[in-house]
């Protein structure tokens, strides 16, 4: 049986612009079933839509913040550094993904460049942005193949189907998060802090973005990888 083929957005490092990418994002993917290929940072427009036509899904991995002026603002204390080769390949890819209704799952960075990309924002630095009660270690104090808070999903949703599940605990590494959600996008996970964990697009074959990092929960965490099977089942069609 063929097993389909999954693109995945590069990591850039900002300090020395080195291309690489986790391998937890590829031993995922490999354990669901599917070969993982790392798309090129810099390519040419029509050599990225040959691959989004060759290729059979594509995974929106994590990574650095994304540049406040794609989203109409000034940047804020407390933005970290961007990639902007990174934004741009990515917010090329995207519409050519949707066009032709491939599976799509954004992790972390991931689930802020789709809602960015179809027209909403985000929180560019939690601390000094969200005032809340109760704060959330939102970027967790200990290794993240432990989770560290939970998480709240809409009932009805592509996720809580996925997992089975109504609650979540998962582990968090990020300081910025979906602020508005994008046109023809809802979101569908909370954390106690009512902070969006997650979106979905429905009547879309399938699209899911997630603030957490399943990646490093898949091997002791059925719900976790439950998100990596269903995403590589999607890709199979």
């Amino acid at each position: 049986m063929r097993k389909p083929l999954i693109g995945l957005t590069p990591y850039h490092d900002t300090d020395n612009h080195d291309i690489k990418m986790r391998p937890t994002y590829l031993r995922a993917l490999t354990a669901a079933g599917a070969i993982p290929v790392v798309l090129p940072l810099e390519c040419l427009k029509d050599d990225l839509k040959q691959l989004v036509d060759e290729l059979d899904g594509f995974l929106f991995a994590g990574g650095p913040d994304v540049h406040p002026f794609l989203f109409g603002e000034e940047t804020k204390e407390g933005c970290g550094n961007v990639s902007n080769e990174r934004d741009q390949m990515e917010l090329t890819l995207l519409p050519m993904i949707l066009a032709l209704e491939k599976p799509i799952l954004g992790i972390c960075r991931g689930i802020q460049i789709l809602n960015i990309g179809l027209g909403g924002n985000i929180w560019q630095d939690i601390p000094s942005q969200v005032k809340r009660e109760f704060p959330i270690a939102h970027t967790q104090p200990f290794y993240y193949d432990m989770p560290s808070h939970t998480v709240t999903l809409k009932e009805g949703s592509l996720l809580s189907k996925v997992t089975g599940e109504t609650v979540l605990k998962v582990n968090s590494m990020h300081h910025q998060a979906v602020k508005d959600v994008a046109p023809g996008l809802i979101a569908t996970a909370y954390s106690p802090d009512q902070l969006v964990e997650a979106i979905e697009m429905p009547g879309y074959p399938f699209f899911l973005g997630v603030q957490w990092h399943p990646e490093y929960l898949w091997k002791k965490d059925n719900a976790a990888f439950g998100i990596f099977q269903t995403f590589v089942n999607a890709c199979r069609k």
